[in-house]
């Protein structure tokens, strides 16, 4: 896959913003070994710095933690405490870029995740939408992305032992991203 400027039609240098009614932060996670639980961010931030070299670009995020919603309150109030994201000491999840690269026709982020404090490399496996003018005159992108996180690598290790043997919940999360930003003037 080549990407380059002279690939990809409309592109631009410039700083994007997130578009937040066009996009979304999902996640979901084993639960009693024999389903998911998914849920969302309702508040997060993206900013993406395109360079003159797709792949010299950046992108930085920010996911407010006490955003979340997995549609049940107890269990989101769960969530929020020192046995998972410790929202009062460590408000929101961070992602830096550190480079963008490509393996065949996939499309690698690689970059530091922060959560509860602790930050470690990951790598989200990303695909390009695309560039378009909306009907307001604004120029958009497209992306999604994700990546799979082990939690225990967080220090999110709250768990309950079933009595089936296992564990309430799976250590592996994944986290999926549908993101569009808006070029700035």
């Amino acid at each position: 896959m080549s990407i380059a400027a002279a690939t990809i039609p409309g592109y631009v240098a410039g700083t994007w913003t997130l578009d937040p009614t066009h996009s979304d932060v999902t996640f979901s996670v084993r639960h009693l070994a024999i389903s998911k639980v998914r849920g969302s961010f309702e508040k997060f931030d993206v900013t993406v710095v395109t360079a003159e070299n797709p792949l010299d670009s950046t992108i930085t995020a920010s996911i407010d933690m006490s955003s979340i919603n997995t549609n049940q309150a107890d269990r989101d109030g769960h969530l929020k405490t020192s046995d998972f994201f410790a929202i009062d000491e460590y408000p929101t999840m961070d992602f830096v870029s550190t480079g963008i690269r490509t393996e065949g026709d996939v499309v690698l982020i690689d970059g530091n995740l922060t959560l509860r404090g602790v930050t470690k490399p990951v790598t989200l496996t990303g695909e390009f939408g695309g560039i378009m003018t909306d009907g307001y005159g604004q120029v958009k992108a497209g992306a999604s992305a994700s990546t799979k996180i082990d939690r225990t690598e967080f220090g999110v290790n709250w768990n309950a032992a079933l009595e089936a043997g296992g564990f309430t919940l799976g250590n592996d999360v994944s986290i999926n991203l549908e993101i569009q930003v808006v070029l700035q003037p």
